[in-house]
């Protein structure tokens, strides 16, 4: 699954799992993009092409800070993503691998979508989410720059899933209590474990 090489010295960082406080935790606005940041969102990548993810926030590796990634473009094939710039398409590739700092999301029209959706930090547990068909993401990247665009499909529902957990939200959360009900035993199973350390 890794699409992109990366320095030797780069190396997976561990996900941490439900349970852990960072997880809860929402994200300090990023102030500055130094070489530490541009390392950490390296190791964030080679992260998530390790778990065979499609996106990765820093509370996921225990951080509490503004910084998601994500790279739909593996999953393409299956559960296909659009975007636009200034109302323009273009092609997904061009923005992929995605880092997004500070990222700000709002979603476009009425239309609904619902969808699988898992979660690197609550493995095991798969169900459909019920989220905005259309969004527009503002970011900036790791050269500081504003980065606007619109996206339908797999990237705005990845787009969606980060963006929660940089404010301490879990896919969990948007589940109705029957649907939620007999994922608890797993859930406070991964909370038992995570507590242990």
């Amino acid at each position: 699954m890794s699409r992109k090489k990366h320095s030797s010295d780069i190396k997976p960082l561990e996900v941490v799992k439900y349970g852990h406080p960072a997880l809860r935790s929402k994200g300090r606005k990023i102030e500055k993009i130094d070489d530490s940041l541009l390392r950490l969102a390296e190791e964030m990548l080679a992260t998530m092409y390790e778990e065979e993810g499609c996106g990765l926030a820093a509370q996921q590796i225990g951080r509490s800070i503004q910084l998601a990634v994500i790279d739909v473009i593996p999953a393409m094939e299956n559960r296909p993503s659009r975007a636009w710039v200034n109302g323009r398409e273009i092609e997904v590739d061009s923005i992929m691998p995605l880092v997004m700092i500070n990222p700000k999301i709002h979603s476009v029209g009425e239309d609904r979508d619902v969808d699988v959706e898992g979660c690197l930090s609550i493995p095991g547990l798969q169900e459909e989410v019920d989220r905005p068909a259309r969004v527009r993401v503002v970011c900036q990247d790791l050269s500081g720059e504003t980065l606007d665009f619109e996206s339908e499909g797999l990237l705005a529902r990845a787009a969606q899933h980060e963006v929660d957990h940089l404010q301490g939200i879990l896919f969990i959360d948007h589940l109705p209590p029957d649907i939620l009900k007999p994922h608890q035993p797993l859930l406070r199973k991964l909370q038992a474990k995570a507590l242990d350390f």
